[in-house]
């Protein structure tokens, strides 16, 4: 067996295993700062494995905190897939959420059946078209999608700011000259099927079946095919027939679109409300950024991606718990998260150069670093010596 056949065997598995690698080296990473901070790690883990996975009420906590990162994740594949780097689910979410947020407002004497779906379309539709803007910025006046779609982060940022503190703003906080930027509570019309007691709502089965649909997508329909096939060589799809900017605006579009649908999902599920501290982590929690992590974890997959999240959602809920027992600050907690984030984009990096390596790698049965075998071992050299 060559030495190119054995890489190719555990060179995909390796790549698959890197994110848990990753995880692994963070998380030690942060046993060193628990100790520079006089804590236990042994302690500090067990309580984060226990608020994320303890009882009922905590492992349902984990998979709600799980969900909008699984909506941004499966956006992410698509886009990742069609080439295109997408930055802006901070904005895209937030979009998703004051969409759904108007029509819930507006049409509140609707019935649940009329009301909610209209709500996720809503969602879905503005996550579409914020991300759809970056998609036609890129197609057709060649905008760097990274920059675009964190400027539109900030647009949408300063918008929710705007509509929660002028037209949007809660009448009674108004009356009562408190002015705190959030909506009325919606009406219960609009809530999404909740399993009671705990907070695990209807939103979450909605993105685990959207993840399977993404998946039929992109490996199983024409448009998918063509998506990856952008991604993969735009100039070769090009000489195809293929309609290059097309699918990268219907690439961003539908990435922004799910993203869009998680935010609703979160005002309809969990908060009832659209509220804001004037940033975009007030409302979104970083979940337009960690879903790409999740993403990145899964190997772009959308199945993949399913897994990854819950990891993710239970790094968050069970990092707070930490904090609590443990009593550290919540900076560590900051930059626990970013170093698994770190370690896990970095992980992505490496197995792709790898990958690139092996795919340059000729068969000889040498190693890579080999070019030319010796002369000795040269079957070439001995013949042309025999003649």
């Amino acid at each position: 067996m060559s030495r190119q056949s054995k890489h190719s065997k555990v060179g995909p598995l390796l790549g698959t295993l890197m994110p848990l690698f990753a995880t692994l080296i963070a998380l030690l990473i942060g046993a060193v700062m628990l100790l520079a901070l006089d804590a236990n790690p042994i302690e500090a883990y067990s309580a984060m494995i226990s608020g994320a996975f303890g009882n009922p009420n905590a492992m349902a906590d984990t998979v709600v905190r799980a969900t909008p990162l699984l909506f941004v994740g499966l956006g992410i594949c698509i886009a990742f897939r069609g080439g295109v780097v997408n930055i802006g689910g901070e904005g895209q979410l937030i979009a998703g959420a004051v969409a759904a947020t108007i029509v819930a407002l507006s049409l509140s004497q609707w019935p649940s059946s009329a009301i909610i779906p209209l709500c996720l379309v809503a969602g879905f539709l503005a996550g579409g078209i914020w991300g759809g803007i970056a998609g036609a910025l890129k197609a057709y006046l060649n905008v760097n999608e990274t920059l675009s779609t964190i400027m539109l982060n900030m647009i949408a940022v300063q918008g929710m700011n705007f509509l929660l503190r002028g037209p949007l703003m809660d009448p009674i906080q108004v009356e009562q000259g408190s002015f705190i930027p959030q909506t009325a509570r919606f009406a219960r019309t609009t809530d999404l099927p909740r399993l009671v007691p705990t907070r695990l709502h209807a939103g979450a089965g909605l993105a685990v079946i959207l993840a399977i649909l993404v998946y039929i997508f992109l490996w199983r329909t024409v448009i998918g095919y063509r998506i990856r096939a952008v991604g993969l060589n735009p100039h070769a799809s090009r000489a195809a027939g293929i309609q290059v900017e097309r699918h990268i605006v219907l690439a961003l579009l539908l990435s922004g679109a799910l993203a869009g649908l998680g935010g609703a999902t979160q005002v309809l599920g969990l908060h009832h409300r659209m509220f804001t501290d004037g940033s975009a982590q007030g409302f979104t929690g970083g979940a337009g950024f960690n879903g790409i992590v999740a993403a990145l974890f899964g190997k772009l997959h959308p199945l993949g991606t399913i897994p990854a999240s819950l990891l993710f959602g239970a790094l968050l809920v069970g990092a707070n718990h930490m904090q609590r027992a443990v009593q550290v600050p919540s900076d560590f907690i900051t930059a626990l998260n970013g170093l698994v984030v770190v370690f896990v984009v970095g992980s992505e990096i490496w197995s792709r150069r790898q990958a690139r390596r092996r795919e340059l790698l000729p068969d000889t049965g040498y190693p890579p670093d080999v070019r030319h075998p010796p002369d000795a071992a040269r079957p070439d050299l001995k013949t042309e010596a025999r003649t």
